[in-house]
């Protein structure tokens, strides 16, 4: 029996390693979970849990499973001066940037409780940025090939990333997942080459507003959108 219900968590401003063990905390024990069901008769089956969270992260640099080290451009002393971190991860994608002002992210997902299709559960989770962002007029959508949300992506004259996506699933269980850049500081993606593109832009919400948002707000027309698209009962603890 499909378990709709997700806890959803916010966990302010954290550290990513820390954040990363913090996942790890529910995916493994989800992913046992369904491994130990194989082995049980139908109605002795537990359910799966799902979580959803959300942080924003200190100034860090994250290089996905397949990255190119290369396209951080910062050595160690570069990094310090910049007050920021870096680490490899065991996510998709190459590298990113995460920061204040970036709402991040990380949905613990048993796909087994919704649909098991990966490339459907990248699209949804672009599909509620779009819807977020259309809230605040903006229009925004995919460019082929390339995971994320962009905008200017239909005339191609000035596509800018506004959205990174990088995850990681084991038994349709997911684990690490998107980055929407709100009131982020651009200059800190100068150091890498995003994703490993080097001739699109970055840009965020405030960027193309011309002002602050109010993060809660955001994350508040985000949060219901994923909600909608997947079909979650979402409990907020």
């Amino acid at each position: 029996m499909q378990n709709k219900k997700v806890e959803f968590r916010h966990l302010g401003l954290i550290d990513y390693q820390e954040a990363w063990r913090y996942q790890e905390n529910l995916f493994k024990p989800t992913v046992a979970l369904k491994i130990a069901n194989r082995k049980l008769p139908e109605e002795q089956q537990k359910s799966t849990p799902n979580y959803l969270l959300f942080c924003q992260h200190p100034h860090v640099y994250t290089l996905g499973k397949s990255g190119d080290e290369k396209n951080l451009l910062l050595n160690a002393t570069g990094l310090e001066s910049a007050n920021a971190t870096y680490y490899k991860t065991n996510r998709g994608g190459d590298i990113t940037y995460h920061g204040p002002g970036q709402i991040v992210g990380y949905p613990i997902l048993d796909l087994d409780n919704f649909f098991t299709d990966i490339h459907k559960y990248l699209r949804l989770l672009e599909e509620a940025v779009i819807l977020t962002l259309a809230d605040y007029d903006i229009v925004a959508g995919r460019i082929d090939g390339l995971t994320g949300v962009w905008l200017d992506d239909e005339t191609k004259q000035n596509p800018r990333k506004i959205c990174a996506l990088g995850v990681r699933a084991s038994r349709w269980v997911t684990m690490h997942g998107f980055a929407l850049n709100v009131n982020t500081n651009l200059d800190y993606f100068k150091n890498i080459i995003p994703c490993g593109i080097d001739d699109k832009a970055v840009t965020s919400l405030s960027n193309e507003l011309g002002r602050a948002l109010d993060m809660k707000e955001v994350e508040g027309k985000l949060l219901e959108h994923i909600a909608t698209l997947f079909g979650m009962d979402v409990q907020i603890s």
